[in-house]
């Protein structure tokens, strides 16, 4: 189906320069699209005859250009098929079709600061580079054929009003199943009105930086830390005091009593090292923000894998004092896809942060909304969990038994991922994961997670999401690579 260019060309300032012969105002305009892109790569044209007739000209004319287009080669013909768009052409400057350079606004400065902070994987999201992505849980398993059909009925018996806005907060009885869930699973107390139902725990941790933090308001983040928090953090313009982390978890008697906004705290299976905060430390933790009037983010992503055999009490459920803000996703339980996380805000931040969230993105998809609490009402998350934490078991046995040849790893950890170090080779946990990746196979480097200079080194291997067949193969290729 070939694509109707006549709008866009009569559009360009190319067409509009009467004094150049029109064969040549039809040349430069489709040189000027294609060259900003305007027209998509591959993109089919319409026969010349047709762009004639909607041009008012002669079909010579539209020729004659596109002659001149072929032979520049921003247009190619396909024997069979049609003329299409050839981007290979794209590199010459704007300035060779006698195009206007304009002048804009600046930028913002916070705006500024978010591109010089932005957190990068330097792989590319790929269907073949899954293994060993950490953050993954189980894909494969989840019951697709489940969520279709409450999807299904959802919008078999959806009324208009459906289709409208919905409260930024999420809807109540979603934010009531999530807080029946928090009481069953991690003795979470709360009123359901504390709960906002967001996008992931990034979203959340967006809100919660916009709703406290000024310019050079002090924090306090675990060394190492999860990136993408730290970078957000940054962009922010937070003063970041890195805290260093013991068996027992974040080692707060480091620091000096002094005025801090918040500390962020992956408490129940540290980000990326996997140590579970002791109970003793947790209340060090708490007494430590009452005495200097701050505040704990905690980031509880994983819980359902960290606390199901072993569980320690939140941050959260321990707190007297309605300081701990806490946050969970769903994304890592079911699928990224999903987009859905929540928090649970002391109620002082319940106003601010939804007055940030209605000014921005509004709120979660209502239907997603509805799909996620008819999935926990009919026990299919329930289920679920304890099918993903088998799998999760089943893959972790297998991935460490076909890479202790090569890869040396502490197996105690719990949660979607491992930390290895290759034994056979002295390279940069840099080295290789860029090694690794032209064979499309992820592993992280560890030091990537530090936020200070001093670094470890070590690989963050993502086994989860990856089913037998698939890890043999990959790491067939790992043991070929480092394997003497």
């Amino acid at each position: 189906m070939y694509f109707n260019v006549k709008n866009l060309l009569q559009e360009t300032k190319e067409w509009n320069n009467h004094k150049t012969p029109l064969y040549k105002r039809i040349y430069n305009s489709f040189k000027y699209l294609i060259i900003n892109k305007a027209i998509p790569n591959n993109t089919q044209l319409p026969p010349t005859r047709v762009l004639a007739d909607d041009l008012g000209i002669s079909r010579s004319t539209v020729l004659k250009a596109f002659d001149l287009l072929s032979f520049e080669r921003f247009i190619i013909s396909k024997k069979g098929a049609g003329v299409f768009v050839n981007y290979n052409q794209t590199k010459k400057r704007l300035s060779d079709v006698h195009s206007t350079i304009y002048k804009y606004p600046a930028i913002s400065k916070r705006a500024n600061h978010f591109l010089k902070n932005v957190y990068l994987n330097t792989d590319t999201f790929s269907k073949n580079n899954v293994a060993f992505r950490p953050g993954l849980p189980p894909l494969d398993i989840f019951p697709i054929h489940q969520w279709k059909q409450i999807s299904n009925t959802y919008w078999r018996e959806a009324t208009p009003t459906n289709l409208s806005y919905a409260p930024t907060e999420g809807l109540d009885k979603l934010r009531v199943n999530i807080m029946n869930y928090l009481r069953i699973y991690r003795n979470i107390n709360c009123d359901y009105q504390q709960i906002i139902i967001t996008s992931g725990s990034l979203h959340s941790l967006y809100l919660i930086g916009n709703s406290l933090l000024n310019k050079g308001d002090t924090i306090i983040m675990e060394n190492p830390t999860f990136p993408r928090a730290y970078y957000l953090f940054k962009s922010l313009k937070a003063n970041i005091i890195p805290c260093g982390i013991d068996s027992k978890g974040i080692n707060i008697d480091s620091m000096k009593h002094q005025q801090v906004k918040f500390i962020y705290t992956t408490p129940s299976n540290q980000y990326p090292l996997g140590i579970k905060m002791s109970k003793d430390r947790r209340k060090e933790l708490l007494d430590w923000i009452s005495k200097n009037n701050s505040l704990i983010i905690e980031d509880d992503y994983d819980h359902e894998f960290s606390n199901w055999e072993h569980p320690i009490s939140s941050l959260f459920s321990l707190d007297s004092e309605n300081r701990v803000i806490y946050t969970g996703t769903f994304n890592k339980l079911l699928h990224p896809s999903l987009r859905i996380g929540y928090m649970v805000v002391p109620r002082y931040l319940i106003a601010p942060i939804k007055s940030i969230y209605e000014q921005s993105s509004r709120f979660v998809s209502v239907h997603l909304q509805e799909n996620l609490n008819e999935f926990i009402l009919k026990d299919y998350l329930n289920k679920h969990i304890r099918n993903v934490i088998i799998a999760s078991k089943n893959r972790k046995k297998i991935f460490s038994k076909l890479t202790r040849s090569f890869l040396d790893i502490d197996t105690s950890f719990e949660g979607l991922h491992l930390i290895g170090k290759i034994k056979t080779t002295n390279k940069s946990d840099h080295l290789i994961h860029e090694e690794l990746l032209t064979k499309n196979v992820v592993a992280y480097p560890l030091s990537n997670y530090y936020i200070t200079k001093k670094k470890k080194e070590g690989l963050v291997l993502g086994y989860s999401s990856v089913n037998e067949k698939v890890m043999r193969e990959k790491i067939t290729i790992m043991s070929e690579l480092f394997n003497p």
